[in-house]
């Protein structure tokens, strides 16, 4: 049965890797849903968050093929109820007083405010964003563009830090 999964994949930031690492998606037929790259809390260590819809054999090989890349340190598999994730989105709607008035029961933020246009951020889980980009079609919706899932664990600690400590014992005795 598919379900949603986030990825997270631990690299170094090599050119070129971003590539190799969505070729594997498409060899296994799996649709990149969500993608976010940035640094993470490690020094000279960048974090991929990745969404998919699939069952959870497709993802643990896809994990494995993951792994295999040379400039990959480590990916994990979380399910939703797993993570705090998050995304945001900016709306740019003409300006009316009717605009203005569902913005300040939805808590957005105006980031801009021009004589013709009032440009919108809402930061949320996706059916949140969506369903203000609905509310807001009526109004003539000018442009919209949502970012991908950024989601950080529930545990305590990054996953990542607890493999790094695990190898450093490995090579240490």
């Amino acid at each position: 049965m598919e379900k949603e999964y986030i990825l997270t994949i631990f690299s170094e930031n090599k050119v070129g890797l971003l590539n190799q690492i969505t070729t594997i998606f498409t060899c296994r037929n799996i649709n990149i849903e969500s993608l976010t790259t940035s640094e993470s809390a490690i020094s000279g260590i960048h974090r991929y968050t990745v969404v998919v819809f699939t069952d959870s054999e497709k993802v643990e090989k896809l994990v494995k093929q993951i792994e295999k890349k040379v400039d990959v340190l480590k990916a994990f598999v979380y399910t939703p109820d797993e993570v705090v994730q998050q995304e945001i989105a900016l709306y740019k709607v003409p300006r009316s007083k009717n605009v203005e008035n569902l913005v300040r029961k939805h808590n957005v933020r105006i980031l801009e405010v021009d004589d013709d246009f009032i440009v919108l951020e809402k930061t949320g889980h996706k059916d949140e964003t969506q369903e203000l980009f609905e509310m807001l079609k009526p109004y003539g919706l000018l442009q919209f563009v949502r970012s991908g899932q950024i989601a950080i664990t529930k545990s305590y600690r990054e996953a990542l830090n607890e493999y790094l400590e695990k190898q450093d014992k490995m090579f240490v005795k």
